[in-house]
């Protein structure tokens, strides 16, 4: 390995690490949001879209994921149907999580999410075939992941005592907000990785991309750990 190279992976670990230190408070509630959630009345459609589509754009645990996803898609058709079956999944867990009030420890279920990170940059790099011999189903483990996604984001929602009038309606703009905030920041990563392949680094250094995203599910798991068993 040249110094070069090895320049290169020292500053995107370092780069990385500092990102998800970031992730992991941006990902909460401000206490704006907070104080909204909690004293809401009544129905909120629009605020309650905001909330959604802010909360998922610093949502870097779901966004890691989603880079996992469409990562080796190079078809505009596929990245839209995988995309699609994470939705599913995390708009199913997240309004019945919510409305049948479904209680699940936050802590483990955002250390779930992180192994989805891992799962992914595994299986990007092929680890699957190499170990087991077998290729697990793509898309049903991003529809079954997508369910694990969406009950994090309901744990979040949890933590506020809403007002019941108008809670379906509040909760379909968060979810309407989501998939916004989700259509925003993936458009900008799909545009990146579309002019990055343009380029022989792209596949050189693919290995690597998927190490530094299993590194961040990682490095996500054991927080999340660390805050259950110190919980």
């Amino acid at each position: 390995m040249n110094a070069n190279l090895k320049k290169i992976i020292t500053r995107s670990v370092l780069l990385l690490f500092c990102l998800i230190s970031l992730g992991v408070y941006a990902h909460g509630v401000d206490e704006q949001t907070q104080s909204f959630l909690s004293l809401n009345k009544g129905i909120a459609f629009g605020p309650f879209l905001y909330v959604g589509a802010k909360h998922m754009i610093t949502g870097y645990d779901h966004l890691l994921f989603l880079v996992g996803v469409i990562f080796f898609l190079y078809r505009t058709r596929e990245v839209i149907v995988y995309v699609s079956y994470f939705t599913i999944g995390h708009s199913a867990t997240l309004l019945l999580g919510v409305m049948a009030n479904i209680q699940v420890n936050a802590y483990l279920i955002d250390a779930i999410i992180a192994l989805s990170i891992v799962y992914k940059g595994f299986d990007n790099l092929g680890g699957f075939k190499r170990f087991f011999g077998k290729q697990p189903n793509t898309k049903a483990a991003v529809l079954i992941f997508g369910l694990f996604h969406g009950f994090g984001l309901a744990t979040k929602l949890q933590e506020f005592e809403f007002d019941k009038e108008g809670l379906f309606i509040n909760l379909l703009g968060f979810n309407l907000g989501v998939e916004i905030g989700q259509f925003l920041a993936l458009g900008f990563v799909v545009l990146l990785i579309a002019i990055w392949r343009r380029y022989n680094s792209y596949l050189k250094f693919s290995k690597i991309t998927n190490i530094l995203l299993m590194a961040a599910g990682f490095l996500l798991l054991g927080f999340q750990l660390t805050g259950y068993f110190m919980s």
